[in-house]
């Protein structure tokens, strides 16, 4: 509260207001009016009352300013350890009932005392101390202090705390020193996470684990999993493991509220939450395939749980265990010889241990070089994101240091046959590390009938001066000279032919988008490509013709419904562009915001992606269709609990195959794997399949179908449907889409076993005609590749094309024809959702 508002304030009031209609009048003797030379009892009276009153204002300003304006004080926690070299460590310490936990904590506050008396911003503030937990070698002990602090202070207490150590050195160094007293190394403080002391916390947890040798232990958030965690609750974990040992924490479930500025999770190596020595913080939801695995760095670890008053979740469970220290995965470094090998950072793929420093020294036989190949780089930390010189967490390559996120790879090249790699991770913060893998090149041809990359990377010939970056720093398209099937641009790039004309400078310089036809200066471009003047935009008519230039102008009322604007239940349009579960009701009904439990994964999406594959859970929507006995043929998505959406040219029977009936298909929904059929997995047999009436099997014209279950499937992390788009819905050309499937062409090529996924670009739809010599329709969309892929097939017939919106994924295409599998420089062509969107809604009332 601030004590400027807590006083009275004056407000003066008349009785009765002044009556604007009397004149005053100018007096007729002004002699009469003058100043007289001394003042009047009465007004003697009045100078000393006003005096009076000056007098005892300013005193209360001033008793206030210098009594209660003193009292405007901060609570500042800090959290810390220090080592206590001069005490051996008793099993009787890990209990905090007991005599001499009390004893030493005793002394261990005292000492505190002592320390912060020598600073004089700490001494007037301090409050006082507890001990939080006591820990081997030789003794260390955890602790909380609090101070009270003057607003405006903190900063200078902040830095106090930070020269905790020089304050020791102060003490320990005092001349007439008790003979008793402890003796302190290795001293860690800072500032205590305003969040883990929130005054709205109602309920306070404290849980202790040890680890037993050839035993696995079990924490978990309280109420799980029968009910979510309790609401403004703070809970702790503190966990230890035998001398020798390591803690190996692996959550199999971590289901909090997505902001962590609400629930959180947090890990410290460390018995007591010092900031210095947090090792991760968590909340949303994590998919069980993804490894959440740490490891301490001592033998003791702390997780911590806070949680706010609204949206509680199922919340986490996880097995703790010890692991005797130089086991498999704690351990790095050594000496690698030969042609070729691989190592890892500790723990990989899992996060590795803070406050580890490893080195291998690499040795490949003489007349050779080492390549030294990252094909998995991920250290990275809060606020470093953008640091090039490695303050923290590094991998150090003869001298030259590498850090961040290299999710693609990277690689580093010696000059000699030996090569020396260092890993190093501070206290705080861990990461997933890195996969690595050497081999001995020839120096003067280190990449046989290949091309070379400035970052020595080794790329196939055929991919240079392609259009696509396949070195990762553009060195493969440098100094090209560009076929006719090509856009040379003026820089001396080269960009595929589709990507010209369609409204994104591909080239860098505006080569590819130059002599389109486009509208001059000061003009907008309509839908159908009409020019109007910017000034036309937004003023109530349609200058366009087709309405354009009225859409996403901030009207609610007395919009024109045309082909372009969204028509809400009441049968009312709105201008605003792509409204429908955008989390804003825009509709007067609401019913731009209904059914949208739709278009979002669970899950977050991890860094770690193997190529292509897709994440276990990360397109719920897909499905793989089966012919009975033969396997995977073609995908298709779920738009609600009874219906799919697939190709109309899957159904069209073949030979003796009757594809049209139901009775030939299974349909697998939450698959990720083929022929891995788990838990997540469900099956459904077919009720009914409804090709478009107008499919045309020679130009693959209308090349959509519906296919009803037999049964409706229960949603759950791995199905949950897509959204479906309004007829109005915009998919503009340039935005990136996905396309995902496992492989199978609709010739009925080989499927890949993992379901894949490829970011592709929508295409302007006049400049695909063209590259596809006419054969496009207006109820065809067409995307291009933007990230790899030539061996790998990353289509797949009558699956889904999803276009994210906001935070969440719209079905705005259905694999159709062209190249299903979505090969580089080769458009794929896709049914176009939105024109089938009311015989969607006839067929299956979705």
């Amino acid at each position: 509260m601030d004590y400027m508002d807590s006083g009275l304030r004056y407000t003066p009031n008349s009785d009765k207001d002044w009556d604007t209609s009397v004149q005053f009048l100018p007096a007729s003797d002004n002699k009469k009016l003058e100043k007289k030379k001394g003042p009047g009892k009465v007004g003697a009276v009045i100078g000393v009352v006003i005096f009076a009153a000056v007098i005892a204002l300013m005193t209360g300003l001033l008793v206030w300013h210098f009594h209660f304006r003193k009292d405007v004080r901060v609570k500042k926690m800090y959290s810390g350890s220090m080592r206590i070299t001069n005490q051996v460590f008793e099993d009787a310490y890990e209990n905090s009932n007991s005599t001499e936990f009390k004893e030493l904590a005793k002394q261990v506050i005292s000492q505190l005392k002592i320390i912060y008396s020598k600073s004089p911003q700490l001494a007037k503030y301090y409050v006082g101390s507890t001990v939080q937990a006591f820990s081997e070698g030789s003794v260390i002990a955890y602790y909380l202090s609090e101070f009270r602090v003057p607003a405006g202070q903190e900063a200078a207490v902040d830095k106090a705390m930070s020269s905790m150590n020089t304050l020791v050195d102060k003490v320990q160094r005092a001349l007439h020193r008790p003979g008793n007293s402890l003796v302190l190394a290795d001293v860690v403080s800072s500032a205590l996470d305003a969040r883990l002391f929130s005054t709205s916390f109602s309920r306070f947890f404290k849980f202790a684990e040890h680890a037993r040798a050839n035993h696995i232990g079990q924490i978990q958030s309280p109420g799980f999993p029968d009910s979510p965690y309790p609401p403004n609750t703070f809970i702790q974990w503190q966990l230890r493991a035998d001398p020798s040992h390591v803690i190996k924490l692996e959550f199999d479930t971590m289901n909090l509220e997505e902001n962590c500025k609400n629930d959180f999770v947090k890990i410290y190596d460390s018995l007591v939450a010092i900031e210095s020595r947090v090792m991760e913080e968590m909340c949303g939801y994590y998919s069980p395939s993804e490894p959440l695995t740490f490891l301490s760095s001592g033998n003791v670890l702390l997780v911590t749980m806070a949680t706010n008053e609204q949206k509680n979740y199922p919340g986490f469970r996880a097995k703790v265990t010890q692991v005797r220290r130089g086991s498999k995965g704690t351990t790095c470094g050594g000496q690698l010889t030969g042609e070729k090998g691989t190592f890892s950072s500790p723990n990989f793929p899992n996060y590795y241990p803070p406050q580890t420093s490893c080195q291998w020294t690499i040795e490949v036989p003489a007349g050779k070089v080492v390549k030294l190949t990252f094909k998995k780089f991920l250290l990275s930390e809060p606020g470093q994101e953008n640091i090039k010189d490695c303050q923290k967490d590094y991998v150090e390559v003869n001298g030259k240091k590498l850090c961040g996120d290299y999710p693609d790879g990277t690689a580093e090249t010696s000059n000699s046959r030996q090569m020396s790699v260092m890993f190093f991770s501070d206290a705080s913060y861990v990461d997933r590390g890195f996969d690595a893998q050497f081999e001995a090149i020839d120096m003067k041809d280190p990449c046989p009938k290949q091309f070379e990359c400035k970052n020595q990377r080794c790329i196939n010939s055929e991919l240079r001066c392609d259009g696509w970056n396949d070195c990762g720093d553009m060195t493969d398209e440098f100094n090209c000279k560009c076929d006719d099937k090509s856009i040379t641009c003026k820089n001396g790039l080269c960009k595929p032919m589709f990507w010209k004309c369609d409204g994104i400078d591909d080239c860098g310089d505006g080569t590819d988008e130059q002599d389109c036809g486009g509208c001059k200066s000061g003009q907008i471009t309509c839908k159908n490509n009409k020019c109007v003047s910017e000034k036309n935009r937004c003023d109530g008519r349609d200058d366009c013709g087709d309405g354009s230039d009225e859409l996403d102008c901030q009207r609610t009322s007395d919009v024109s419904c045309t082909d372009l604007t969204y028509k809400c239940n009441n049968n009312k349009c709105i201008s605003k562009v792509n409204p429908e579960c955008d989390g804003t009701p825009d509709c007067d009904d609401g019913s731009d915001e209904e059914n949208c439990d739709c278009g979002r994964n669970m899950f977050k999406t991890s860094r770690i992606v193997g190529g292509q594959d897709a994440e276990e859970g990360e397109f719920p929507w897909q499905v793989s269709l089966h012919v009975k006995n033969y396997g995977h043929v073609c995908g298709a998505s779920l738009i609600n609990p009874h219906w799919l959406v697939t190709a109309a040219h899957c159904v069209q029977d073949d030979g003796k195959t009757r594809l049209s009936q139901p009775g030939t298909w299974e349909a697998y929904l939450g698959l990720h794997i083929q022929r891995k059929i788990g838990s997540a997995v469900v099956k459904r047999n077919l009720k009914r399949v409804i090709a478009h009436p107008y499919y045309n099997s020679y130009t693959f014209d209308n090349d959509i179908a519906l296919m009803e279950l037999d049964s409706p499937v229960t949603y759950s992390d791995y199905i949950r449907p897509i959204c479906l788009p309004a007829p109005q819905h915009d998919f503009p050309t340039g935005n990136t889409v996905w396309i995902t499937g496992w492989g199978a062409t609709r010739e009925g090529g080989s499927a890949a076993t993992v379901l894949q996924k490829a970011q592709v670009r929508i295409i302007n739809h006049s400049v695909c005609n063209d590259l596809m010599k006419g054969q496009i329709t207006s109820r065809m969309l067409c995307a291009g590749v933007l990230t790899g892929g030539v061996d790998a097939c990353q289509g797949d017939s009558g699956g889904p094309l999803s276009s994210p919106s906001g935070t969440r994924m719209f079905l705005a295409g259905v694999v159709s024809w062209g190249d299903g599998c979505a090969r580089r420089n080769k458009p794929g062509i896709y049914a176009t959702v939105t024109k089938f969107r009311g015989w969607i809604k006839e067929q299956t009332g979705v």
